[in-house]
């Protein structure tokens, strides 16, 4: 590439950005970002730029750092880059960034390539990575350490394909992104060197926005409503019994399941406050015709105990690093764990007690069969 045909991709920069902001119809833009100092927003001393294997490169030099592309309003289209991978644990990139609390976020696990956790999907909400709680959005990709990765994103609506040294077949098909945000900065992080940055706006591909059915949402085994408590702040955690519970008086909200089941406690609550664990009790209603006993499979993230008819019938840890962590490796999964309910004929109260001590919180909560049952609605 010239010189001359630089400086035209460059100044189609401004008129990218415009015509994304205003979401008018214009010609294909296609933005050739420049890994120049004048272009990004960082902490002095933590990034790098220069000339690198023959190539303007930009480095970012340590693990928490971050830069974040200057005047780019990104929604939609088509992003490019190559990386150079030099963290021993992630480098991330990041999408419709309102902020450091709310964004997308794609990243490498960098010293698992071909392993099925090498890379992931997650978004923040409230500044909480959800990667514990969306075990669905990662899997295996192969990359090198010590040379050029190509990675290729394609984003339309509530849908986004990612392609890694592989430009005709998806490493991630995401059927659903999760974020509360429609458009943002682009950003980066984590020790790694870029180059080739290209943005296409607008163009995705014929990639639908919409996202793709929920399979699960034809299941009624899933237990989708349930009432939430007012969260409290623990500093002390002990076991808790049903006297913990709240009493009469207390003030219940009504929560519903999201894609695949799951009661998503973070974006309803949020994640810890000032590093504060806290803990909220769900309750809901199972109407049996008849006295029977039914397998509940629970996900959950962190801990739990659980309580049907005021008596205990499980507790469990599920904290990521701990020794006593659930398959799948501490996520939240609805395979974390399974016990009977023996539901009485009648109305059956299911009370959990859920305790954040790590990333996102939340459960997924499915009994075996679907006999002879009503769920709240």
């Amino acid at each position: 590439m010239t010189k001359t045909s630089i400086s035209f991709l460059l100044l189609l920069l401004p008129l990218g950005m415009f015509a994304q902001r205003n979401g008018k119809t214009t010609p294909p833009t296609t933005i050739q970002v420049a890994l120049q100092p004048d272009h990004w927003n960082f902490k002095p001393g933590t990034v790098d730029f220069s000339t690198y294997k023959s190539v303007p490169a930009m480095k970012i030099l340590n693990s928490p750092d971050t830069a974040v592309l200057k005047n780019l309003d990104f929604r939609d289209g088509t992003i490019s880059y190559d990386i150079e991978p030099v963290d021993p644990y992630f480098t991330s990139f990041y999408f419709r960034r309102s902020s450091q609390q709310e964004n997308e976020c794609f990243y490498f696990r960098t010293a698992l390539s071909g392993n099925g956790e090498a890379v992931q999907y997650t978004p923040y909400i409230d500044g909480i990575n959800l990667w514990d709680m969306l075990p669905q959005y990662q899997t295996a990709a192969w990359f090198q350490r010590d040379q050029w990765n190509h990675v290729k994103l394609v984003i339309s609506g509530k849908r986004m394909q990612v392609f890694v040294n592989d430009t005709t077949r998806p490493v991630l098909d995401i059927p659903q992104l999760e974020g509360n945000v429609w458009h943002g900065a682009l950003a980066f992080s984590g020790q790694v060197i870029i180059s080739n940055l290209v943005v296409q706006p607008g163009q995705t591909g014929g990639l639908s926005p919409e996202p793709l059915a929920d399979i699960t949402d034809n299941d009624p085994r899933y237990i989708r409503r349930w009432l939430a408590s007012v969260p409290e702040v623990v500093t002390t955690l002990t076991d808790y019994n049903y006297s913990n519970a709240p009493g009469k008086d207390a003030t219940w909200k009504p929560i519903w399941a999201e894609r695949n089941g799951l009661i998503n406690l973070t974006r309803q609550l949020g994640g810890q406050r000032d590093r504060n664990r806290r803990i909220v009790w769900l309750k809901t209603n199972i109407h049996s015709a008849v006295a029977q006993t039914r397998k509940l499979k629970l996900g959950f993230s962190d801990n739990v105990w659980v309580f049907l008819n005021g008596k205990y019938v499980y507790v469990g840890k599920n904290t990521y690093g701990s020794p006593i962590m659930k398959e799948p490796a501490g996520r939240c999964s609805v395979d974390n764990t399974s016990f009977d309910l023996p539901l009485v004929e009648g109305d059956n109260e299911v009370m959990i007690a859920v305790f954040n001590d790590f990333y996102g919180w939340g459960i997924i909560a499915q009994v075996d069969r679907f006999e002879r049952l009503l769920f709240e609605k």
